[in-house]
């Protein structure tokens, strides 16, 4: 398989049809010299193309201001951002304007949350979307596990009301991490695909046209593996990813199919990062806890060099 870096084409001046060869999908240029701005937009495409690769960091309730400051410094302290890869850290809230002051450009900030209400209103507590792109913040998780199923004695949040947040945020120009998986006894009772295609994604679907898509990242979190230690397979993992791959295509299109990224979250480590990175259908990560210390810029590492 033979891969070409952006950068090595366009120092060798390719002024001809030029196929590029990436993740497994073959990109033809033809007539001109290829930009940065080509591949950074073929990049990002999946039929007859590539999936942009992606690395979210979910800081969740955690950080004082000493400690955001902290993974700042670090994260502007590593090697650039690979061009095939794109890096979004989630983070609470609060610290919202804090990290976006300080965070180098080639990293983008996303919110952990929104309101299923747009606008504003009297919803004490909620922050709202139109609220998140005042502040230029381009991101949000929706749907995460935890808020799935609830804590500290708070209700979870249904699939319904799931949907109804991915697309309040997709109309106001958000892009959406849009969370899905399933607990352990789904998995034990063989209903895992049902609940992630059946019910997660089909509520998700029901609600967005074919080209809201373009604004969806799909995050692959078995809830079993959150914060347990515990990490499914690579073999576990691509199963259901090629799953979702395939109920894209046929709900949707292929054309959305190919081009979404599917990620995959639960327990993900430096460790086990390039063994999961290595499937074909998953296409990067978010990360919990190991987004807090050194190892995250390891696992950037890891994403960006697999392409």
């Amino acid at each position: 398989q033979l891969r070409i870096s952006p950068l090595s084409c366009c120092a060798a001046g390719f002024f001809r049809v030029s196929p590029l060869f990436y993740r497994n999908r073959t990109v033809t240029m033809s007539g001109r010299k290829p930009s940065l701005n080509d591949f950074g937009m073929y990049l990002t495409k999946g039929a007859g193309g590539a999936r942009k690769l992606f690395v979210g960091g979910n800081w969740k309730m955690n950080g004082t201001k000493a400690k955001a400051t902290e993974i700042v410094d670090r994260l502007n302290a590593a090697d650039p951002v690979a061009l095939s890869t794109e890096v979004v850290i989630a983070v609470n809230d609060l610290h919202v304007g804090y990290v976006q002051s300080g965070l180098r450009g080639d990293y983008a900030v996303a919110a952990q949350n929104c309101a299923a209400t747009p606008g504003f209103a009297a919803c004490t507590g909620e922050t709202s979307v139109d609220m998140l792109s005042d502040l230029g913040v381009e991101w949000v998780i929706i749907g995460h596990s935890e808020r799935r199923a609830g804590f500290a004695g708070l209700q979870g949040e249904t699939d319904e009301v799931v949907a109804q947040k991915v697309k309040i945020a997709v109309d106001a120009g958000l892009s959406v991490i849009a969370c899905v998986g399933e607990r352990l006894e789904e998995r034990e009772a063989g209903k895992t695909l049902e609940v992630v295609l059946q019910q997660n994604l089909a509520a998700i679907a029901a609600v967005l046209a074919p080209t809201d898509w373009s604004k969806i990242v799909v995050a692959y979190e078995p809830v079993w593996a959150i914060g347990t230690g515990l990490t499914a397979t690579p073999e576990q993992a691509q199963t259901v990813h090629a799953a979702i791959r395939n109920w894209l295509s046929e709900t949707i299109s292929e054309e959305v199919s190919q081009a979404t990224r599917v990620i995959y979250g639960g327990s993900v480590k430096a460790a086990n990062a390039a063994d999961l990175i290595s499937e074909a259908d998953i296409d990067g990560f978010l990360v919990g806890g190991a987004s807090l210390k050194p190892e995250f810029v390891d696992i950037i590492d890891i994403v960006g060099k697999s392409s």
